[in-house]
């Protein structure tokens, strides 16, 4: 995700060659369904796409933010008054070559997982079910099954501040748990290379429809359950010999499985999961992970930390950006 500084308005739209929507509501574009309206949206599919568009808006000076499918996402009830590029392929755009993998960071992520499968790479079977693009998967370091994203980036284009695509190897992001340098520097990713290993086809499917089934035993179906995934990051071991612990458990033991504000509620097979229910508006989201947090603080002492980002304006968020994430 990323952001850019500059006068407001929607003025360049007519003059794109991309999908453009004015006024669009971008609970449309999020996994849960969420959110009022910004004054232009523009759907971009491949890098030639993003960079020419980036490049425009640099230009104009017009100010922008990023997003993938919006799964790790809330935006504000008031909408976003700020120009919104949606970099999304529902096609995927990969290539192999021997072992490295290289994918617009515009493809789903699940996507990715797939097709190493089905080209017997091993080293992504790890992302299958995971939500949202490769470049959301990157920047938010994603991972699962003690495995993350980072550990497996050979390289990535970027764009830079200056609106110019880069090279950069993964140094570049200084991954650490559920998080790079991108959420700071507001850069761009374009396009990733991953490196692979000849694995057997046969036992990565398998272990793949196993991921697929466990998956579908704790979290919910987004189609019936708009949400955004866990909620919050796992807590930090307490010394070197201990493994992270679920942030679920904590909420769980802490009574957050009860817990419902306004149309917003916890899932209740996961404690670490809050659902959308009828009449449910952002801000009920925004108000029931400050509860979560707060009984777990109560009971524990620890302090969550979300992996769900927030944009816009919300009530009692003195520290938000009106336009941008935080």
């Amino acid at each position: 995700m990323a952001a850019v500084s500059g006068s407001k308005g929607p003025k360049h739209c007519l003059s794109f060659n991309m999908k453009i929507f004015s006024n669009a509501l971008l609970a449309h574009y999020t996994t849960f369904q969420l959110g009022g309206a910004c004054p232009c949206l523009v759907e971009c599919t491949t890098p030639d796409e993003l960079i020419q568009t980036i490049q425009k808006l640099k230009k104009e000076n017009t100010p922008f933010l990023l997003i993938g499918s919006g799964s790790n996402l809330v935006i504000s009830d008031h909408g976003l008054d700020i120009t919104i590029i949606r970099y999304l392929s529902k096609t995927p755009l990969i290539e192999n070559y021997g072992q490295d993998i290289v994918v617009s960071a515009s493809t789903i992520l699940d996507d990715l997982a797939l097709f190493c499968v089905d080209c017997g790479l091993e080293g992504l079977n790890f992302t299958t079910g995971i939500p949202g693009t490769v470049g959301g998967a990157v920047a938010g370091n994603a991972g699962a099954w003690g495995k993350q994203v980072g550990d497996v980036l050979k390289s990535a284009v970027i764009i830079d501040h200056q609106g110019k695509p880069q090279n950069v190897g993964p140094d570049h992001f200084a991954f650490s748990y559920r998080h790079s340098r991108l959420k700071e520097t507001n850069e761009i990713i374009v396009s990733v290379t991953f490196i692979g290993k000849h694995g057997d086809p046969v036992r990565l499917a398998q272990e793949r429809a196993e991921i697929l089934k466990q998956r579908a035993e704790k979290h919910p179906c987004l189609t019936t359950h708009p949400c955004a995934g866990s909620f919050f990051r796992n807590i930090e071991p307490t010394s070197k010999a201990e493994r992270r612990q679920a942030a679920g458990w904590f909420l769980e033991q802490a009574g957050g499985k009860d817990l419902k504000i306004g149309g917003a509620y916890v899932f209740e097979k996961h404690a670490n999961i809050i659902v959308k229910g009828p009449g449910a508006r952002a801000q009920d989201v925004h108000d029931l992970h400050l509860k979560m947090m707060d009984l777990v603080k109560s009971k524990f002492g620890l302090q969550l930390t979300r992996e769900v980002r927030f944009a816009g304006k919300f009530d009692d968020a003195p520290q938000a950006d009106p336009e941008g994430f935080w």
